[in-house]
C-alpha cells in the first residue's frame, strides 16, 4: 500500500481531514505529518553519505508522495528549514504537491504578481516601493488603493487608502495621518506592495483549480460594512458558476504560479462589461468553502491527481 504524507499543523483542519479520508478511500495509507517535528540526521564518510529525514516515528524518505496543507509559521530559519526538507525530498524523487517552489511563488504576492504579469494575465495595477515619497506617489496615482502584506494571509493587515483616509481590514480606522501610516508600514515591512482598488459589487470569486482544471468556484461576499471579502474576515460564501473567461483565467493563473492545486481569487469589477482580474493565488487553500457551497471536495480531485502520476 502506497504511503502519502499530509503535511499539516492543525489535526482538526477540515482540508487536512478531507485529504486523509480521500487518500484512504483511494487505497493509500495516509500519514498526518507535522514538519515542525522533523529531524534530519546526516552522516558523511570518505566513501558515502547518508541522510535520514524523520518526523516522529515516520521516515519521510519512505513516503510515495506528500501533499502540503501547511508547513507551519514561525521564525525565518525554521520555516526555511521545512521548505528545504520538502525540496530535498522532491529532489530525491518524491512528488510534493504543491511543490515548495509553487507554494513560495504563491505566498509571495509581489513575485506572484510578477509571474502573472509576465504571463500576460490581467490583474490590478501594482506598484512596489521602498520609500515614503514613492509610496505617496503611488497612492496619489491610484486614488483608491490597497496595501497588502507581501506574505499576508486571511485578509489580515490590509490597508485601504481612500480619500486620504487609512482603513485597515481587521481593525478600526485610525486617526494617524496618511504619511505617518505609510511611514509606520514601511518601518514594519521594509517595502510596500500597493495595488489599485477595483470597485466591485461587494464580492470576489474563489476558483479552485486542480491539475490545470477549474473544478468549481464560490463567491466570497463581504460582511456588512466591510470592503474585504475573505471568509476569515466575516465574509460569506455562495455558489458561483464561472464564465468561460473566468475559468480560463483561473487555470492560466495556476499554471503561471506552478501550482498543482490552487485557490485563485478573481475580481469582477463593478461595471458589468469590465474584464475579470486576478487578485492572488493561494497555494495552500482550504477546500471547505467550495464543499459547503457545492458539495465539491477538492481533496478527492487532488488524491486522484496523485494516483494518476504514481
Amino acid at each position: 500500500m502506497k504511503k502519502i504524507g499530509i503535511a499539516v499543523t492543525d489535526p482538526e483542519d477540515w482540508t487536512a481531514s478531507a485529504l486523509i479520508n480521500a487518500a484512504k478511500a483511494k487505497g493509500f495509507s495516509p500519514y498526518a505529518l507535522d514538519l515542525r517535528t522533523a529531524v534530519v540526521d546526516m552522516k558523511t564518510t570518505s566513501s558515502e553519505s547518508t541522510v535520514h529525514f524523520r518526523a516522529g516515528d515516520l521516515s519521510l524518505s519512505d513516503l510515495d508522495a506528500v501533499i502540503v496543507r501547511d508547513v507551519g509559521a514561525g521564525a525565518f530559519e525554521g520555516v526555511s528549514f521545512r521548505f528545504d526538507i520538502l525540496r530535498e525530498l522532491e529532489a530525491g524523487g518524491i512528488p510534493i504537491i504543491n511543490s515548495p517552489e509553487a507554494i513560495q511563488n504563491a505566498a509571495n504576492k509581489y513575485h506572484a504578481s510578477y509571474l502573472m504579469s509576465k504571463a500576460l494575465l490581467p490583474a490590478p495595477d501594482t506598484i512596489a516601493v521602498q520609500d515614503l515619497e514613492a509610496a505617496l506617489r503611488a497612492v496619489s496615482r491610484f486614488g483608491d488603493s490597497v496595501i497588502k502584506p507581501v506574505f499576508g494571509y486571511k485578509g489580515k493587515n490590509i490597508a485601504r487608502i481612500k480619500n486620504g483616509e487609512v482603513l485597515f481590514s481587521d481593525r478600526k480606522s485610525t486617526s494617524v495621518s496618511l504619511e505617518a501610516a505609510l511611514e509606520n508600514l514601511l518601518t514594519e515591512r521594509g517595502m510596500l506592495y500597493i495595488q489599485e482598488f477595483i470597485e466591485n459589487p461587494g464580492r470576489d470569486i474563489r476558483a479552485f483549480v486542480v491539475g490545470g482544471v477549474a473544478i468549481g468556484a464560490i463567491y466570497r461576499k463581504a460582511a456588512s460594512g466591510s470592503w474585504v471579502n475573505n471568509l476569515s474576515q466575516g465574509g460569506s460564501a455562495d455558489r458561483c458558476v464561472l464564465t468561460d473567461e473566468q475559468k480560463e483565467l483561473a487555470e492560466k493563473a495556476s499554471l503561471a504560479i506552478g501550482t498543482t492545486f490552487a485557490g485563485v481569487d478573481i475580481i469582477e469589477g463593478y461595471v458589468k462589461e469590465s474584464s475579470p482580474k486576478i487578485l492572488e493565488v493561494n497555494g495552500t487553500p482550504s477546500g471547505k468553502g467550495i464543499y459547503d457551497a457545492w458539495g465539491i471536495n477538492p481533496a478527492e480531485h487532488i488524491v486522484e491527481y496523485i494516483n494518476n502520476i504514481l
